[in-house]
């Protein structure tokens, strides 16, 4: 069976006047699906232009992504626009979430883009909270919620429609030290229920908290391996 996601020597690089700068060069690595996997890297280091290519936001210069076993690269905008709405489950450090809607609507919205009846967009999303520990708070707006139950809200909104894999930008970046563990937590509960979770972040205490991580310096990866091992690696080296 496939990987989940399988990139083969990946580069994807910029013009910058008469000078190419690459900020992937030659990355690849494979991750099966249920595994809970950190990519962290310094700021400058590669590893938001990584996640761009993983969520299907871009797309490589060089090299190979397959996604649950199809060429990426060969989708159709289309086709890339449904794999974001049906295999990838995004979660935001500033939480994206529509600040007059109620918690649940804000969990529903991407049932919108799939054609469901409103009743069952509401019910699903309903259990999508309740998953996470907001069932009784699913009529809150989000200002009427702390910064950790909005990214609750926001795994929710990831979750709702069930999708291959829930990839995570920065998702502890705009909450305080308890808050953050909390939030851990819940992705390791996710990860035993059988989730796949893959995190970008710039913190090795987040890095070391997952079973796995990748450590990205200067567009090329330098470790991977389990996350206490190569979260702190290359901190240094890989600074901007």
């Amino acid at each position: 069976m496939a990987p989940l996601i399988e990139l083969v020597d990946v580069a994807r690089y910029y013009q910058m006047g008469d000078q190419r700068i690459a900020a992937l060069d030659g990355v690849g690595f494979a991750i099966e699906a249920g595994e809970m996997v950190a990519i962290v890297g310094t700021s400058g280091s590669g590893k938001s232009t990584l996640l761009n290519i993983l969520g299907c936001l871009d797309t490589p210069s060089r090299g190979a992504y397959r996604l649950a076993g199809r060429d990426v690269q060969a989708m159709s905008d289309d086709d890339l626009a449904r794999a974001r709405n049906q295999l990838i489950g995004f979660v935001f450090q500033s939480f994206q979430l529509l600040h007059r809607a109620t918690a649940q609507k804000n969990v529903a919205l991407p049932l919108v883009y799939r054609g469901l009846r409103a009743r069952e967009r509401n019910r699903l999303a309903a259990e999508a909270l309740t998953r996470v520990g907001l069932g009784e708070r699913m009529h809150h707006r989000p200002y009427q919620l702390s910064g950790g139950q909005r990214q609750r809200t926001a795994i929710a909104r990831a979750l709702v429609g069930t999708p291959a894999l829930l990839l995570c930008d920065e998702p502890t970046g705009n909450l305080d030290s308890a808050t953050s563990e909390d939030i851990m937590a819940l992705f390791h509960t996710l990860h035993r229920e059988g989730n796949t979770i893959l995190i970008v972040t710039h913190e090795p205490s987040i890095a070391a908290r997952c079973p796995r991580a990748i450590r990205i310096v200067d567009g090329k990866i330098l470790a991977d391996g389990p996350g206490r091992e190569v979260a702190y690696l290359g901190v240094t080296a890989g600074a901007a």
